[in-house]
């Protein structure tokens, strides 16, 4: 993978924000002179289903990742990483809160949902780079849970190969996002970036 070639994968769940984070991704590449195609599925967001975006950044001719060749999976959901996980290979930065949301069906498979505790250790022995953070638990340190979403962008930026500088994120961010916000986003990003940048 050369700098400027990069495929991220973003999950999480409807209300998270994974739409605009890609939009900010996808916006900083191009002010940085890089190409961008973007791909995005919508689950049934009013009732917290599924959404995953696919970011390729370079010359790409088709925003699909191919299995197995993401060089990121950035994930909202414990269950949602698992989801994308078909993406990554052993080298893949993983990283992913861990914050469960728990299904609101009464569908009793649906309510199985596995320790959180089990999902890390089992992905820490399958992958190389796996970055669980409390990403919940950052937002609320913000003050405001709406946050989140800036604080995973935070975190993936710490990627050492991660292709757009800090920069040009948080311009691309202070585009997208109300001015009034602009402050506690700002905070939101360094706390991401501090909890993967040891």
């Amino acid at each position: 993978m050369s700098k400027n070639s990069y495929n991220i994968y973003i999950s999480g769940v409807g209300g998270q924000g994974i739409i605009k984070t890609s939009v900010i991704i996808g916006e900083a590449a191009m002010n940085e002179g890089l190409n961008v195609c973007m791909s995005e599925i919508h689950g049934m967001s009013q009732r917290e289903g599924s959404v995953s975006t696919e970011l390729r950044i370079g010359d790409f001719n088709s925003s699909i990742i191919p299995n197995n060749s993401a060089d990121a999976l950035l994930s909202f959901e414990p269950i949602e990483t698992l989801r994308g996980i078909k993406k990554a290979n052993k080298d893949t930065k993983i990283v992913f809160n861990t914050h469960p949301i728990h299904p609101s069906s009464g569908n009793s498979l649906e309510m199985n949902y596995p320790p959180v505790e089990l999902i890390i250790s089992n992905l820490k022995e399958n992958f190389n780079y796996v970055y669980p953070i409390e990403g919940n638990d950052l937002a609320n340190k913000v003050g405001n849970i709406l946050s989140l979403n800036m604080v995973l962008l935070g975190a993936i930026v710490a990627d050492d190969n991660f292709p757009l500088s800090k920069e040009s994120i948080v311009s691309s961010m202070k585009n997208n996002l109300n001015s009034k916000f602009h402050e506690l986003n700002l905070k939101a990003i360094e706390l991401g970036f501090d909890a993967v940048k040891l």
